[in-house]
């Protein structure tokens, strides 16, 4: 069946994933991903915004306080925001995202900045011309199991990084999935489980709630990983 976006309704959450043309790589290396976290937050505003000058207000900032530490957000004038940010994920070739609509065509109007600010970004870095990212999709997040589920897939797509073809072989090392899980900035878990990593740019009350807080987080994704490495063990009558 032919995929069909879900209407965008304001107050409502929904999993969002945006995927490259050609599944190109964009969200390689350390400075295109933090590029990359840096559209995300810099673009959910409705207010015109000069990447440029963004840049150069944390460059000076940076210079008058040399302690603060790296790719540090927060802005001082306050941003008139299409969305919350719930939850966000880089994978090399694609981003997932969990948002709530905060007002008419948020959800829209921010991806459109997000992936036309970054393709303008990438072409010029590598002499590339043309749309870099497929019309995003949406699922509408409707309850409490939802989010759960929506949670944790979202923050344990990384672990095809460290074991490829997890999904059909199993989890090999789950100790060590998880620690890589806890501790990788490429997603907003480490800043659920109350380790600072980009705590700006998300919006964490309402899921860490559902999910019972910090914790709950943990023992949720840790859970699933256990799981995940029982399925391997079960072999052939696993139906999936």
């Amino acid at each position: 069946m032919a995929y069909k976006r879900p209407q965008l309704v304001n107050g409502e959450f929904y999993h969002i994933i945006s995927r490259t043309v050609g599944d190109t790589v964009v969200f390689d290396d350390e400075k295109d991903f933090y590029r990359g976290i840096f559209s995300i937050y810099e673009f959910n505003n409705s207010n015109y915004v000069s990447i440029w000058k963004r840049r150069r207000e944390i460059m000076n900032e940076k210079r008058q306080r040399p302690t603060l530490p790296d790719y540090n957000y927060e802005r001082k004038d306050k941003r008139d925001r299409f969305v919350d940010i719930l939850a966000f994920s880089f994978m090399p070739n694609h981003l997932h995202l969990i948002l709530k609509q905060l007002k008419d065509n948020g959800i829209t109007e921010f991806m459109k900045k997000v992936n036309g600010g970054y393709a303008k970004y990438f072409n010029e870095k590598h002499n590339r011309k043309g749309h870099l990212f497929n019309k995003f999709r949406a699922v509408i997040i409707k309850d409490d199991d939802q989010f759960k589920n929506a949670f944790v897939y979202v923050h344990t797509n990384l672990i095809s990084l460290i074991e490829p073809g997890w999904k059909e072989k199993g989890i090999e090392n789950p100790d060590k999935v998880i620690k890589f899980l806890e501790n990788s900035k490429r997603h907003s878990y480490p800043d659920y489980l109350g380790k600072k990593n980009f705590p700006s740019v998300t919006q964490r009350d309402f899921l860490l709630e559902i999910m019972g807080g910090a914790e709950g987080c943990r023992a949720e994704v840790g859970n699933w990983i256990k799981y995940k490495k029982e399925l391997k063990d079960f072999g052939d009558i696993v139906l999936e």
